[in-house]
């Protein structure tokens, strides 16, 4: 059957009038609802005349129920116990739900995982899922906890905070540019190149240094870890963004040759606006850290 939902009055005053009816006192069920006690007398005088029948008598200090007062307090009980069960077993799956995070498989494989380990020393007991899309997805309709995405951080409708530079650079091998610390475009123009085929980015900047894409020595490879791996075997220098390259920088397998000045596009965290899961807390709190 459907709900007549013009008919039911206000939450306010059926709450109200639980709390006065399990209680018995108009004062202790103000303190229980956090108002005052003519707030609460006021509200359950409007369900009464909406109902045009008394539920409540004065006695002494406190209150009696009616008949109908007390059909309705058990109806109510009944009713408002259902919705705390449901909401408590709500909250305790959400509790328990891993983070989830949109975020593209390269940032996760060379910029997210090597810091993870930091993460689960101070946080054992949080789970995470990550979710590798190159695609942008809507946050509220895959349940995500927050994305990581790149570019300039002025996305309508989200809520965005600095994560890391995406700024480009140009590095390669120790095996391909040996103990060069820089090279200049003639030198670079002369090399083998790994590059995608796709990326308006990596062809502006090539451009800004006089190098023709299209006239370079190149493997043209799909998907920045790939490129990462063949760069690293020496097979040719790759344009890649700063922040996926650290640990390959740091750990000495690719030296940075060149670098853009650009500040933005960068990489940004994304989250729905409102309140946030005290898991999902956590984890931003740890993230934010790292910028």
């Amino acid at each position: 059957m459907a709900t007549d939902w013009r008919s039911i009055p206000s939450l306010t005053a059926l709450r109200a009038f639980a709390a006065t009816a399990e209680l018995r006192n108009f004062s202790q069920a103000a303190r229980a609802l956090n108002v005052t006690h003519a707030a609460v007398a006021q509200q359950v005088r409007a369900l009464e005349d909406q109902l045009g029948r008394p539920l409540v008598q004065r006695e002494g200090r406190g209150v009696s129920l009616t008949v109908d007062g007390e059909q309705l307090a058990e109806a109510l009980a009944e009713g408002f116990g259902a919705f705390q069960r449901g909401l408590e077993a709500l909250r305790a799956g959400e509790a328990d739900r891993p983070v989830r995070i949109t975020l593209t498989a390269s940032f996760a494989a060379q910029w997210l995982m090597p810091r993870l380990k930091d993460f689960w020393e101070r946080q054992p007991d949080i789970g995470l899922s990550l979710h590798p899309d190159s695609k942008v997805v809507d946050l509220h309709r895959e349940r995500m906890d927050l994305a990581i995405r790149y570019g300039n951080g002025d996305w309508p409708g989200v809520e965005t905070s600095y994560l890391a530079s995406a700024r480009l650079v140009i590095a390669g091998a120790p095996s391909l540019i040996g103990d060069r610390e820089r090279l200049t475009a003639d030198e670079m123009r002369e090399m083998d190149w790994i590059l995608s085929r796709t990326w308006a980015e990596q062809d502006a900047y090539l451009r800004q240094l006089e190098l023709d894409p299209d006239a370079l020595s190149r493997t043209d490879i799909s998907g920045e870890e790939l490129a990462i791996a063949a760069a690293r075997q020496g097979l040719g220098l790759v344009v890649e963004s700063v922040a996926l390259l650290e640990s390959d920088v740091a750990e000495g397998r690719l030296r940075i040759v060149h670098e853009s000045r650009e500040k933005l596009p960068a990489y940004f965290i994304v989250t729905l606006p409102g309140p946030k899961r005290a898991v999902a807390r956590a984890f931003l709190k740890w993230l934010k850290s790292q910028s």
